[in-house]
């Protein structure tokens, strides 16, 4: 009897010490870190990529074991028949095992996307195209297509303006509509109650606000003088007089790199020549910063009309109330350009 137990226990102790090399070659195969890097990985899962291609990009970043138990996984749970297009990540302590569930499942992680201040839209198709699956060219098309822009109440000349500068969480694999969607929506979001009444009292809407600021940001990267170019700018818009803004000179000739502006530029026949043409231009003339939207809801009450910048190039302006001020101002600052060469 004595004997029958002790044989009995020894068997189930052979049995348990045989369960648990089991458990621990299976947690070694499925469970410990699949990746050879450092670092977190990505691996980027494209709409027209198959099981082989899914393979070649997570063997770039595997063990070899950590590939085997993949590939095994993938087999008998036949991921070639639900391939997710996304962005999955893969910490320095996923396993194979979670690795295939991400795929498997969708569970993508998204991308932090920053919308910059930038000049046109081709520059910031670029930006965007760089960190999300779509091409450039699909965002170009979209953004120009005119019943596109009409749909978020906009015009391909306005549209610039649903974009706000910030950083937003998005997927990797959304569509250009569905980014779009998500553009407006916070936009939306932007345009909280008192900025819009703030734009309400100023007699102007979101876009002209937005229009407005692409200029005043061109004028000046000084912040704390944004709000004294916005008030120039709006005495003259209320005032009926031509904004004469030297940024949507170069806008219309798409020459950005301009350091003067020439007498003979000011006839360029284009809607956004505000020597040409009264009024604001039909849309921003770049993707304006929160700090120059909001140097114009807040703009500083004066009653200048006319500003040069300064002849020391601090990047700061002269104002002046008559033409006859301003044209002191812009010898001193014409003087200076010239004795710098500056061309």
């Amino acid at each position: 009897m004595a004997k029958s137990f002790i044989s009995q226990k020894k068997y189930i102790l052979s049995a348990l010490g045989c369960l648990l090399i089991i458990i621990g070659l299976v947690y070694y195969f499925f469970f410990s870190a699949l990746s050879v890097k450092s670092s977190t990985q990505y691996v980027y899962i494209d709409d027209d990529d198959n099981i082989d291609s899914v393979y070649a990009k997570v063997k770039e970043i595997s063990t070899d074991r950590g590939y085997m138990a993949f590939t095994t996984l993938a087999r008998h749970w036949d991921l070639a028949e639900k391939i997710r297009p996304g962005r999955y990540e893969v910490t320095t302590g996923n396993g194979a095992f979670t690795v295939f569930r991400k795929l498997r499942n969708g569970l993508q992680s998204p991308v932090n996307l920053t919308i910059p201040s930038v000049r046109t839209l081709d520059k910031l198709a670029d930006e965007v195209s760089k960190k999300l699956m779509f091409s450039k060219d699909d965002f170009l098309k979209a953004v120009s297509d005119t019943a596109t822009c009409r749909k978020y109440g906009y015009t391909p000349e306005s549209i610039a303006a649903m974009f706000i500068p910030n950083t937003y969480s998005v997927y990797w694999n959304i569509s250009v509509d569905k980014f779009l969607d998500k553009m407006q929506k916070e936009n939306k979001k932007f345009w909280s109650f008192e900025r819009e009444n703030k734009a309400k009292a100023m007699g102007l809407s979101p876009i002209e606000v937005i229009t407005m600021a692409s200029i005043v940001d061109e004028e000046t990267a000084n912040d704390q003088e944004k709000p004294m170019i916005a008030g120039m700018y709006y005495n003259r818009l209320k005032g009926d007089m031509p904004l004469q803004a030297d940024p949507t000179v170069k806008f219309a000739l798409k020459k950005f790199e301009l350091k003067r502006i020439y007498h003979n530029m000011l006839s360029f026949d284009s809607p956004y020549n505000t020597y040409k043409y009264k009024g604001l231009p039909p849309g921003p003339i770049r993707i304006p910063s929160v700090a120059g939207i909001d140097a114009v809801l807040n703009y500083v009450h004066h009653d200048y009309l006319y500003m040069c910048a300064k002849e020391d190039f601090s990047g700061t302006h002269n104002f002046a109330r008559t033409y006859e001020e301003h044209k002191e101002n812009a010898r001193k600052y014409t003087k200076a350009l010239n004795d710098r060469g500056i061309n």
